[in-house]
């Protein structure tokens, strides 16, 4: 049987829509040597997430070639970008566990794509594949792309572009932009002073991008405590969920801050609960940078499970907010109703 040429969605986004870019040229490369590209108009959603589709695009993405407009900058930037390659090979054959209810064996941090593929039946409602290319576009010309995978997401890296200050193309890119988006000249010059932002700055969003060495546990004072699900949703956009066993020993890795993290655990069939841990990105940056090289946040769940202390190293540590739910979620080793 002939082997199909992948397939992958492309969404790009911005850190919020008041730093909306708009592609003027776009061309993203492929290992397969078949034509792909970005979606029709401009950036929407927010960082790492367009909340919308396109046509699916064919192939392995290895890189991209892009000319876009910054409106609230007023300028064109334009970069070439090739992604290593031994890295987005490894990424677009991963796929990553969204649930574990289905799986009559244990969920692994990432499943092979060719393991996959070999029992798709099997597999098919545990694990996401690679499905999309994402790129988020910051002030200044900073480029950041992820890979997803499902509702998981995993940054690949940062690139930069470069202003376009040539004269002669800066009159194509601006002529293109205007006969493809039907704008007339005068809405052109308008929305410049409208929406312009002076002295935008990508320094926030390139904080978000730091790492640290960490992991985590959860303990409870429940006997009858049941660990299940693990999510990080992290500040520089990334989103990883994790799963028993995984999750019952998690390994030491380079991770960003945690905006949040969710916890899923039961102590009975009648008592299922989900708890969502907001973080603060400055204090916990802080005691990042003071702490040791490997780090571990505790989440110390009282027998109630009505109440989380959250601790770094030992240490009891401040976070924005720790909200606990009923669940309806199941999960490979819940309880019996």
């Amino acid at each position: 049987m002939m082997e199909q040429t992948p397939e992958f969605q492309v969404e790009i986004t911005h850190p919020n829509p008041k730093y909306l870019i708009t592609p003027v040229f776009d061309y993203i490369k492929t290992l397969e040597g078949t034509p792909a590209g970005l979606p029709y108009g401009s950036s929407s959603g927010s960082w790492a997430t367009s909340g919308s589709s396109w046509t699916a695009q064919k192939g392995t993405p290895i890189g991209f070639e892009i000319t876009y407009y910054s409106r609230y900058e007023n300028k064109y930037y334009y970069i070439n970008q090739d992604f290593d390659l031994k890295k987005i090979q490894e990424m677009t054959n991963r796929c990553y566990p969204w649930m574990d209810e289905r799986l009559d064996e244990p969920v692994k941090e990432y499943l092979p794509k060719a393991e996959y593929d070999s029992d798709f039946e099997k597999y098919r409602y545990v694990y996401g594949p690679f499905d999309r290319i994402i790129f988020g576009f910051a002030p200044q010309g900073m480029v950041v792309v992820w890979c997803g995978y499902g509702p998981n997401r995993i940054e690949l890296d940062r690139y930069q572009a470069i202003e376009v200050t040539d004269e002669k193309r800066l009159a194509i890119c601006k002529n293109k932009y205007i006969a493809t988006y039907r704008i007339s000249q005068r809405r052109y010059e308008e929305a410049i002073e409208e929406l312009k932002i002076p002295n935008a700055s990508p320094e926030l969003w390139d904080n978000y991008r730091k790492r640290f060495n960490w992991n985590y546990k959860v303990t409870s004072e429940n006997a009858a405590f049941r660990f299940f699900e693990f999510e990080i949703d992290s500040y520089n956009g990334e989103i990883i969920s994790n799963f028993s066993p995984y999750i019952l020993n998690p390994k030491m890795q380079s991770r960003a801050i945690p905006s949040f993290v969710m916890i899923c655990w039961e102590t009975s069939a009648k008592e299922r609960f989900l708890s969502r841990v907001f973080f603060n990105w400055e204090k916990t940056n802080a005691l990042l940078k003071n702490a040791g090289e490997n780090n571990t946040f505790q989440f110390h769940i009282n027998k109630e499970s009505s109440k989380i202390e959250v601790l770094l190293n030992n240490n009891p540590i401040e976070v924005d907010s720790v909200r606990i739910y009923p669940s309806h979620l199941r999960f490979r080793d819940s309880y019996t109703d």
